[in-house]
């Protein structure tokens, strides 16, 4: 796994798990290094931004992180494009530092852990792999 720098004052985060029906999203912060499932955006293109828009003005985070699936052998596929122009969206949108991280096998360890909505607990998945992985 790659290391990356994340600067001190990144405090807060709103994570997501894009799909191309629905967005989980989770808040969390690097002091508890938990994360809250949040309400999943069940919408896409313009509509999916509206919402994140009204969700970065209600939890005002100082970054974002973007779950990029891969093959279980570390392959690209159409998903991981998918969610890497999703997280270059969201940094040209809203011009916060966007992190992505490896979600391999998050929704597979939702539905183990019993979620009624396997997106927003992904995005929590997501979101406190990160925070673990900060020093």
């Amino acid at each position: 796994m790659m290391v990356v720098e994340v600067p001190v004052h990144c405090q807060s985060f709103l994570a997501f798990d894009h799909g191309l029906k629905r967005t989980g999203v989770a808040s969390g912060n690097r002091i508890t290094r938990t994360a809250t499932p949040q309400a999943t955006i069940a919408a896409v293109g313009d509509a999916r931004f509206a919402q994140i828009t009204e969700r970065l003005k209600e939890w005002q985070p100082d970054a974002l992180v973007v779950g990029v699936p891969f093959h279980p052998d570390g392959a690209a596929h159409e998903n991981t494009v998918r969610a890497q122009k999703f997280a270059r969206q969201l940094r040209g949108r809203f011009g916060l530092p966007v992190f992505e991280v490896d979600e391999r096998y998050s929704t597979t360890e939702a539905h183990s852990l019993g979620a009624k909505d396997a997106d927003a607990a992904s995005a929590c998945i997501i979101l406190e792999q990160f925070l673990r992985s900060l020093p």
